[in-house]
């Protein structure tokens, strides 16, 4: 039996109506890790310096492609960490709009910003204005300087409410179909 890769699962859960996310590092974590396709496996990408961690469960929207040609970037604010492979149910709350520039070159690196379905402490947050400000500001600023220490420029622009960041999922994944159907020839 042939193995789905992790990229490929559904990015809506047919059952609940909610998206799927697969935690590449969980909260808390110094250490950066990365989903390989092609092994299937979670491999460790960065470590980084002490005192700094990520500040919420970090992963992917399987079968999406952001405009980066990598998967969607989600956080999910949940009650305790999850693991790297752990396949989480969530629903967006919104997104944090940002360029993210490499090498010269810029391009858009959004991250979506979600909340776990069976999360106890966050179930009444909808959007991400339920959220307290300093939170979000701190999630930028992690991003900021996460990229800065691996020579990018990590650039927030806007953020969405969870219409226009579900808008921003839908467009993933549109741009994942493509790719989708080349890798079925």
């Amino acid at each position: 039996m042939k193995m789905i890769p992790l990229t490929h699962l559904d990015v809506i859960d047919s059952e609940t109506g909610q998206i799927n996310v697969v935690v590449e590092t969980p909260r808390g974590s110094r250490n950066k890790m990365k989903y390989d396709p092609e092994r299937n496996v979670f491999l460790l990408h960065r470590v980084l310096p002490l005192g700094s961690v990520f500040p919420l469960d970090f992963g992917f929207a399987p079968s999406t492609a952001a405009e980066d040609g990598d998967p969607l970037d989600i956080l999910v604010l949940m009650d305790d960490p999850a693991f790297p492979g752990n396949l989480v149910q969530a629903r967006i709350i919104g997104a944090i709009m940002a360029n993210q520039t490499e090498k010269g070159k810029t391009t858009r690196n959004d991250r979506l910003i979600a909340v776990a379905g069976l999360c106890q402490e966050y179930e009444k947050v909808r959007e991400l204005g339920d959220l307290n400000e300093s939170v979000v500001a701190q999630i930028e600023h992690f991003f900021i300087s996460y990229n800065e220490l691996a020579g990018k420029k990590f650039e927030p622009i806007g953020r969405a409410d969870a219409k226009q960041a579900r808008k921003l999922l839908d467009e993933a994944a549109e741009r994942h179909k493509p790719k989708r159907q080349e890798r079925q020839r």
